[in-house]
């Protein structure tokens, strides 16, 4: 984001404005603590700013200050619409296309409000007046500070806008262990941490919520996890009636994918989850090193995100998903067995 966009926001938030602020569908820590921080960033300007979620979201997210005042979509249309067409800005946070953001997208798109874009994700689409975009970045709360900094303002950061931006921080790098992870993603860590971010505390939040269903949820998708070594490949299956038999809830199956990619010699884990409200099979990748599932997932499953983390979709049923995605390894044989 150049000087002249950032004096132009600068001038647009010097008085109060009816502000939106959305996240993506299925939002998650990174969403949720980007969209919370910058709220709690515009209210101290008297902005009259809301955020409105797609959908709803899992109870681990639920802690962050400000959270209870989130409304939904796809349960409170009626008020939401009402907000987006009175809106003067609307802020789209870590998302680029206004696809992800599922059956608002009509709505967003005919607003006649000035849309700003803060995102870290690949290819974005050309939606927004003002456009923050970064791949290199940790995260969209990274990129939240980074904006709060180009206004001069970081002084104005205080615990709850700490807090938010530090869970969408350590939730998108792994607790920091991913390569998107900079020595400026610990200097804001650590600015943040000094503003107030209880770290410990926020990680027993997130981390520490197991239940006993989940766990055994967890076992099952171990028990299906398969391995294609010719190609360093690992992917879990959960069917509808095995997420049934655990009593499934949003979030539950968070970083099973993870532990595939854990495998000795596996660069590439998979995680393919059926939805029958959906209907369709929901995907998520992983990959170490250069090998791009966002390339993966876009040429093949409707999807994207980044070069090592991505999601997407099938139409078609579990069977035929799995048979298609073997089918498609032996393209990518060579760069996965670089």
């Amino acid at each position: 984001m150049n000087k002249e966009d950032i004096n132009s926001i600068k001038e647009l938030l010097s008085s109060p404005k009816k502000i939106v602020i959305i996240p993506h569908k299925n939002p998650d820590g990174d969403a949720i603590g980007s969209t919370l921080g910058l709220l709690h960033y515009l209210k101290k300007y008297n902005h009259d700013a809301v955020i409105i979620a797609p959908n709803d979201y899992p109870d681990f997210l639920k802690w962050m200050p400000g959270e209870d005042s989130v409304l939904k979509y796809d349960h409170q249309k009626d008020e939401c619409d009402a907000l987006l067409i009175s809106a003067e800005l609307i802020f789209t946070l870590d998302f680029n296309s206004l696809g992800r953001i599922g059956n608002m997208e009509e709505a967003v798109a005919n607003t006649k409000a000035i849309k700003i874009m803060i995102d870290h994700h690949q290819q974005p689409d050309d939606y927004a007046k003002f456009m923050y975009s970064d791949v290199s970045m940790s995260s969209t709360c990274e990129m939240v500070y980074n904006f709060i900094d180009m206004l001069d303002d970081t002084d104005k950061v205080d615990a709850d806008i700490a807090t938010c931006l530090y869970t969408g921080i350590m939730t998108d790098t792994g607790s920091f262990r991913f390569s998107s992870t900079t020595s400026a993603t610990h200097k804001i860590i650590g600015n943040l941490i000094e503003k107030g971010a209880n770290n410990s505390q926020i990680h027993n939040n997130i981390m520490d919520t197991n239940s006993y269903e989940r766990t055994q949820l967890l076992g099952k998708a171990l028990s299906n996890l398969k391995v294609i070594p010719e190609y360093r490949t690992a992917y879990i299956t959960l069917t509808q009636d095995e997420l049934n038999s655990f009593n499934f809830k949003k979030g539950d199956t968070e970083g099973f994918v993870n532990y595939g990619l854990s495998l000795k010699d596996i660069i590439f884990a998979a995680i393919f989850i059926e939805s029958q409200q959906d209907g369709i099979i929901k995907i998520s990748l992983r990959s170490k090193g250069d090998f791009s599932v966002n390339e993966l997932s876009r040429s093949h499953f409707e999807g994207g995100g980044h070069t090592n983390a991505a999601g997407g979709k099938s139409d078609l049923n579990m069977s035929n998903t799995i048979d298609k995605f073997i089918s498609i390894l032996p393209q990518y044989k060579k760069d996965l067995k670089a």
